[in-house]
């Protein structure tokens, strides 16, 4: 027979068998019996307060990416569970595994417009894997695990609890259980005959390029794909979310595919004979025109989520399953024919010779005056090489994707299927606290980090050394970079000429900050700040018109740039 304890006492017991040991959030009425227990058991489970539920959400989101574990996020009632909206959206499109757990009026005030209520779980059915709303004490221990189950299994993604406070407060017997997995009704054991037909167009195809997605990282296959790329001499293309999955310094990687992609990422989507894209989930940022989209190819897509199989693109073949696993299968499948390796070298060759200076670090020579591919150069050539680059979202965003080198996965995150601005700051103090012994830089700019620099409160307060890089240029960059190029120049409410004076700003969190114009001052501040071990803003000042290059326009075929790759 199991013990007999409150609601809020057995979040806490499931929570430790979950083997949590860090949750982020925000307190309110609807929550007390939670956060009291929280205060009872803070020697086994740490809380890190933010300044607002939103951030909480993107803390536990960075700290999911940054670790592999299951995070987990607490917010009340309300205006506190609608908080975390854009947080469990994000996380939902990034396939990112959280589990929210909210509070909620008593069961008898409920549907009655009581205060501080809202059916979040109606609310967060679109964007969550499955979320509940627990009626009975006696239920609640079962339910937290499931979420936890369901969080973590196939294709990772957020679960909301929603617990009323008189549950919270009721008493039930608690049975201590192990952490299980969760096996979907469309899961399926791997099919062999389907790896073994990939394997044979494999063999066969001479002209292939591969795309790394978000998946590759979030099924650790990382490894396993170098050596298929390696194997075949195949160049590798990335999807946003995929960056890192593949080494960025390596000669067959190729950068980003479409909307943003290189050129020749791009050209190889459009004539190579066998496309591999593994864990991508082809959102229309990545293929552009759908029809013209790897014409000259046959496609095959390998991915855990059956459901993104010929959802946008379809297919000529596909593997559904864990990508480490086919790619286990696959690897001892692969037998090149001899008479063929000259041709794949010549593709290869072809198409990485399309590598423009972007896909290079070159170091930053003299004392040049700020621009965004100067401020990451110098950034990459100053940081330990074991960084976790964190972004917000828009012209910065990109910037760190295409000039950075990211040689693991889980060294960059950012919001990919959301482009959640105000995403960075959580996300990088939800990572730091994940991976201490990692620098972590957050990369923003000055309209994003106007969302979450209260969030600076955070960082000095937990003695979090995270550096803020703000690429300011004072608008909100790549709304004006379409409003320059659509909309005749007609810069609608994208001029940000306001304050605050972030140098300013930062101090007043009891932060240090820095005013930069040119790369020599970047270097010694951002030296001087890595030295100190503790969080400082970087306030790099550039032209208001720096434009994100290469581009291609929505909608239309990949390879049609209307902004080309740079060469610097």
């Amino acid at each position: 027979m199991g013990k007999m304890l409150t609601g809020a006492q057995i979040v806490m017991e499931c929570l430790v068998e979950q083997g949590v040991d860090t949750v982020f959030g925000y307190p309110g009425g609807a929550v007390l019996n939670i956060y009291d227990e929280l205060y009872k058991n803070s020697y086994r489970i740490r809380h890190i307060l933010t300044s607002h539920e939103q951030h909480a959400a993107h803390a536990a989101d960075g700290y999911a990416r940054a670790t592999g574990k299951t995070a987990v996020c607490i917010a009340t009632s309300g205006p506190g569970a609608t908080n975390l909206v854009t947080g469990i959206a994000t996380a939902y499109m990034d396939s990112v595994p959280i589990v929210f757990i909210t509070g909620n009026v008593s069961t008898d005030l409920i549907g009655k417009d009581s205060f501080q209520e809202a059916d979040i779980t109606g609310i967060t059915m679109p964007i969550t894997k499955n979320n509940y709303l627990v009626k009975d004490v006696n239920k609640l221990a079962d339910v937290l695990r499931e979420a936890f189950a369901i969080a973590s299994s196939g294709r990772p993604g957020p679960v909301l609890v929603d617990i009323p406070k008189n549950v919270s407060a009721a008493v039930a017997e608690y049975t201590p259980a192990k952490p299980y997995k969760y096996i979907s009704p469309s899961d399926a054991p791997l099919d062999t005959e389907s790896v073994k037909n990939l394997a044979e167009l494999i063999n066969s195809t001479e002209k292939i390029f591969i795309l790394c997605g978000g998946g590759v990282i979030r099924s650790g296959a990382s490894d396993r794909l170098r050596e298929l790329a390696r194997k075949l001499g195949a160049p590798v293309g990335a999807t946003l979310m995929g960056i890192g999955g593949y080494p960025c310094t390596d000669q067959l990687y190729t950068g980003l595919v479409g909307m943003h992609g290189t050129k020749a990422s791009n050209t190889a989507v459009s004539e190579c004979e066998l496309f591999l894209a593994f864990g991508s989930r082809f959102s229309d940022r990545v293929i552009g025109d759908s029809s013209k989209f790897g014409k000259n190819a046959v496609i095959a897509h390998i991915d855990i989520d059956d459901a993104e199989i010929n959802k946008n693109i379809r297919t000529h073949h596909h593997v559904h399953g864990p990508i480490d696993e086919v790619l286990d299968m696959l690897l001892p499948m692969i037998n090149l024919p001899e008479e063929s390796l000259a041709a794949r070298r010549e593709w290869a060759d072809y198409i990485t010779s399309m590598r423009c200076g972007a896909l290079t670090a070159k170091p930053v020579q003299g004392d040049r005056k700020l621009t965004p591919k100067g401020i990451v150069d110098t950034v990459y050539g100053v940081s330990p090489k074991d960084t976790i680059i964190v972004t917000d979202v828009g012209q910065h965003q990109l910037w760190a994707a295409t000039y950075y080198k990211y040689d693991a996965p889980g060294t960059l995150l950012t919001s990919g299927g959301f482009g959640t601005m105000g995403y960075g700051a959580g996300a990088a103090i939800g990572a730091k606290l994940g991976q201490p012994e990692m620098r972590v830089i957050h990369m923003t700019g000055d309209g994003s980090f106007r969302m979450n620099c209260g969030e600076l409160s955070t960082e000095e307060h937990y003695g979090l050394p995270i550096i803020t890089v703000i690429f300011n240029n004072g608008s909100l960059g790549m709304v004006r970079q379409w409003q320059s190029l659509f909309y005749d120049k007609r810069y609608s409410q994208s001029t940000l000429n306001r304050g605050p004076n972030f140098v300013k700003l930062a101090e007043a969190y009891g932060v240090k900050g820095y005013d930069l114009y040119t790369t020599g001052e970047l270097e010694a501040a951002l030296r001087e700040a890595l030295d100190s071990g503790k969080p400082a803003v970087l306030d790099c000042h550039i032209e208001i018109d720096e434009t994100v290059t290469p581009m291609v326009a929505p909608g239309k075929p990949i390879t049609d740039f209307i902004l080309q790759d740079i060469d610097d």
